[in-house]
Order: structure tokens, then sequence, then C-alpha cells
């Protein structure tokens, strides 16, 4: 999880999203994207965690970091940009397998800034702050340098409180950067529609008190009030017992997570650290003995990719609602 840990850090002190876009001059777009610039106008201006950038044309050659979005760009069509990719939590979607054994695994985790040049790019997509750390050489002003522009999933840095509207925008934002804005429209509409529907099936039924258990021993490593994943479990038709915990992930004491009786726990699937071996930690320590999730047992399992802010999220909060509530969203 350490790859997170700069993420809540940066939130705190980076700038909220703007977004302008300017008028559309003609004769600068590159041969493969001339339509989509066309309709969509470049130069794009677009402000991104702090980050300014103006685009002349959508970038050809990109390096993704992080499965989520690497995701979003597979989900907007966007493979043939990709040169290369990096860090996944678990596998890809099967829908994108195909796509995604097209791109160069640059690097299991991070790579580092010299594997990043050697793949000659023009544009780096970052999922967490980790992804762009300075102290690895990989900061956004030292890419800047080398010429190659950057973006940063907005969950590190966007301190609104709806994170829903936060995923469209950066669907949208990455959408509009490549030209593709009808695709991301597309997705957005269909992802509204899916929100709909599940939350028709949950309505007027009592939410159900969760705690996420993402990782930790002495201390439970759980999922805040801020980011998707509060927001997951909120649609789903639960309440988030450590809703007050002022960030997307932070550390909550056990004694509060008894105190908070949860009556579900939802695990987050990822790392080497299994399901089951997370729910014997939790079912054997004698001081959880009382929690009513404990003693009936009722467990949850998530993967990390879809609690994160990328294209898994509509779904994930369906599949979530299901293992909440299966006779409401069942009947």
């Amino acid at each position: 999880m350490s790859r997170r840990t700069p993420a809540l850090i940066a939130a705190a002190v980076l700038l909220p999203l703007a977004l302008t876009a300017c008028s559309t001059p003609k004769g600068d777009e590159p041969t493969g994207n001339k339509a989509a610039a066309k309709s969509d106008g470049f130069p794009y201006t677009v402000t991104n965690c702090g980050v300014t950038t103006t685009f002349k044309a959508p970038p050809k050659r990109v390096v993704t970091m992080n499965q989520h979005v690497t995701e979003i760009m597979l989900e907007l069509g966007l493979t043939k940009s990709l040169v290369g990719t990096a860090y996944l939590d678990d596998k890809v979607l099967p829908k994108y397998e195909k796509d995604y054994a097209s791109v160069p695994v640059i690097a299991k985790e991070y790579p580092s800034y010299e594997q990043i040049l050697a793949t000659n790019p023009d544009f780096v997509y970052g999922g967490y702050a980790s992804a762009f750390a300075a102290g690895d050489g990989r900061g956004r002003e030292a890419l800047k340098k080398s010429g190659i522009e950057t973006r940063l999933n907005t969950e590190s840095c966007a301190k609104a409180d709806t994170p829903m509207e936060t995923l469209y925008e950066e669907v949208r934002e990455v959408g509009r950067t490549f030209g593709v804005t009808d695709r991301a429209e597309a997705w957005i509409k269909q992802a509204e529609a899916d929100n709909a529907a599940t939350a028709k099936k949950l309505k007027d039924l009592k939410a159900l008190p969760v705690f996420v258990y993402d990782s930790g021993d002495k201390t439970a490593f759980t999922a805040g009030g801020k980011g998707i994943g509060n927001e997951l479990i909120k649609r789903a038709g639960g309440t988030n017992i450590f809703a007050d915990l002022d960030k997307s992930f932070g550390d909550a004491s056990w004694e509060n997570v008894v105190a908070r009786k949860p009556e579900a726990i939802v695990i987050y699937d990822y790392g080497s650290t299994t399901v089951e071996q997370k729910k014997k930690r939790l079912l054997s320590d004698p001081a959880l003995a009382d929690v009513p999730a404990i003693k009936n047992k009722r467990f949850a399992v998530m993967p990390l990719s879809d609690a994160v802010l990328g294209v898994r999220v509509p779904a994930a909060v369906e599949k979530l609602a299901a293992q909440l509530h299966p006779a409401a969203t069942t009947s």
C-alpha cells in the first residue's frame, strides 16, 4: 500500500481542478487524430492537480502507470496511443485483455526515469501521486524538462465531496485531451444510467454500517470519507463507519472498529495477502469477537482496482450492492 501513501499527503496540498478550452486552429492535428482534433478543437488547455498544460494536438506516445488509468485509456479506445504501461494491482478486465496484451509492460511496478525515456513518450499518465515521486526521478517537473507532458488521476488532488462527478470529469478531460470527446461522453452517459439503476433497486433501503479492511495489524488501514471508496459504499447501500476520516485512506484503531459496530466488512483484495488470510486475521482476533460483522461472518470482497477512480466504478457499485443487499438487488 506504500504507493498510495503519497497520494494522501498530496491531496491536502494540491489545487482542485480547473478547465478551460481555447479556439481551434487548423493544420496542427496529427494525421491519425485529424478528425477528432477538428471536432474537439486544439489547442486545449487544462489544469490538472496544479499543473497547467496546453496541448496543440492529442498526445501520440503515452506511458501509463497504475491499473486504473491504463483501463481508462483502454476503455476510450486509445490502445494505439500506448507505448508502455506499468503497475497492475490485479488482472485487467476481460474486455481489455487483448488490447492490454499489445502494450509493452516496461516495469512490474514503477519504471525508472530511464525506462520511461526509453519509450520516447510525449505523455505520461499516473494513477497515484507516487507515480510521479520526485525522489525517484519521475517528478512531473523533471518529465516536463524532457519534453514529456503528464497527467495525474484527480483522486490524488480533488477536494470536492462528489467523487462520482470527479470520475466523470476525469474521463471527460482524458477524452478531451486525446480528441475522443464523443467516446468519453458516451461512457459517462452509460455510467450515469448504471448508477441510477442501482440507486433505484436500493431506494428506501436502510443503510448498513460498513467497515473497509484494506490491510493492517496494529491498526486498521481503511477507507476514509474522501474519495471514491466512500462513495462506493454509500451508493451500494452502506454507511462507512470511518467516513469522518478526512482522507481517502487512513489508519483507524481496532478499538474504534469495535465501538462503531459494523454489520458488514468489505475486504479489499490485492497483493500477496489473500482474502482468506485477511478473513482469518479478523475472525481470530478476540478483541473483535463482539463486532456484529464478525459474529455473523458477514464479508464482502472488492478488488482494489474496483475501489479507485477508474472506469470500473459503476459496475463495482452494483457488485458491492449485491453483496450487501442480495435480496434487494435480485428482486
